[in-house]
């Protein structure tokens, strides 16, 4: 299912992965080495405006934690056993820039940044969803997992090796870009 010839291949198969992980570990390692190709996404001026926080075995209780200090306590069960169930997480965050144009390009590079890493995930056959809950915007959680004033999370990438069968069930389908075409 994952076996790809071409770049086009890599963008076409992979998938968004929100179940089906399975129990092995997704090292710091790895992630850093694909984090070392993501960073050559396009960045107006070469700023950088990126940074990760990586969170895996014994830090993903008080992860886990910081979210559910967000939340009322009715979602707590469902919402740990969803985090239980995700290997490791990377938050991506970048600075918050208060000039429109230049956050505008920061958030763009950012986002070029993290479609990098899916893509370069998927070539590993490591999974990953790309999430942008409500608590990101929360001050509990932000000061908790040290996000500072001045930064915007743009995601929190949900991240483990999955079972190639229920991926591979999945159907996907596009609209025709000649459909969304015009010509000025």
């Amino acid at each position: 299912m994952l076996a790809t010839n071409s770049i086009a291949d890599i963008i076409r198969n992979r998938t968004t992965v929100k179940t089906g992980f399975v129990d092995k570990e997704v090292s710091q390692e790895l992630v850093l080495s694909l984090l070392e190709d993501a960073v050559w996404a396009p960045n107006h001026k070469n700023r950088e405006p990126w940074r990760f926080i990586f969170v895996s075995g014994n830090r993903k209780e008080a992860f886990i934690d910081a979210v559910l200090e967000c939340q009322e306590p009715a979602k707590h069960a469902a919402t740990r056993r969803k985090f239980e169930e995700v290997p490791a997480i990377l938050v991506a965050v970048m600075n918050d820039d208060p000039r429109q144009k230049v956050w505008e390009e920061d958030f763009s590079a950012t986002s070029c940044l993290l479609q990098n890493f899916q893509l370069l995930a998927w070539e590993k056959e490591l999974g990953v969803c790309w999430k942008t809950p409500l608590h990101i915007h929360d001050p509990k959680f932000r000061s908790a997992i040290g996000v500072e004033t001045g930064e915007k999370i743009v995601g929190i990438l949900h991240l483990g090796y999955f079972d190639k069968e229920v991926v591979g069930r999945r159907q996907r389908e596009r609209t025709n870009p000649a459909e969304k075409l015009t010509t000025f």
